[in-house]
Order: structure tokens, then sequence, then C-alpha cells
């Protein structure tokens, strides 16, 4: 059973900023997509960042573009979220998601079949 488990969510100052981890369990292959969604009530879910466990295929929100940006660890198991340059309308519950095989063009509809619990990132102005 593939588990995700997200940290690294706290508050900070706009301009700031927090690097986010995701840590899967129970994979079999490094055969997998992984992505960063967040979702606060005013804009509801929108997906910052996909990798596929290569890390070549990245692929970014517009929102985020030169501010986020993801990176793997050496086990290929664990995905981080490097975040700068932090603004209010950053602020979400941060969510890890994974899906087996490759990052589908679609990925930002959130159609992945395993997600962590969450983190929280608040940015106060």
């Amino acid at each position: 059973q593939v588990q995700l488990v997200e940290s690294g969510g706290d508050s900070v100052k706009a301009g700031g900023s927090l690097t986010l981890s995701c840590v899967a369990s129970g994979l079999t292959d490094n055969d997998n997509c992984m992505a960063w969604f967040r979702q606060n009530p005013e804009k509801g879910r929108e997906g910052v960042v996909s990798t596929y466990t290569d890390g070549n295929s990245v692929r970014y929100a517009d929102s985020v573009k030169g501010r986020f940006y993801v990176s793997q660890g050496s086990a290929k198991n664990t995905v981080y979220l490097h975040m700068n340059n932090l603004k209010p309308e950053d602020s979400a519950m941060y969510y890890c998601a994974l899906d087996r095989g490759a990052c589908w063009n679609s990925w930002y509809k959130g159609d992945f079949e395993y997600w962590g619990q969450g983190t929280q990132v608040t940015v106060s102005s």
C-alpha cells in the first residue's frame, strides 16, 4: 500500500521561503508521477507542479513559475517543493500526490491514485 507523508508547512511572512517534503512508502518501482497540489477555500484545488521520477519531466503552474522548484531525493521516493518569494495568495493546504506511470498532460486536473494528508502553508503580508 502506497502512503505519502508531507511535512514542512509553516507560517511565514511574504517574501520568505519554505521547503515541503513528501516521502512515499510502499513503492514497488520508480515508474511514478509525483505532484504537488494546493487547496484553499477561495481558489479551490490547484496543481502546483508535477514530476516524473526521472526528474526530467517537470511541469509548473504559471502561478509559481520562477518562484517554486521541485527536487527529488536520491532514493526517488522523496520529493521536495522549494518555495521562494512566497506571497499571501500561496497560503493553502499543500498535498502530495502520486500516480503510477508517466505524468499525463492533464496532471493538473488531479486524477492521482494516492494522496497525502496535507501540510499547511500560511503566508502573511
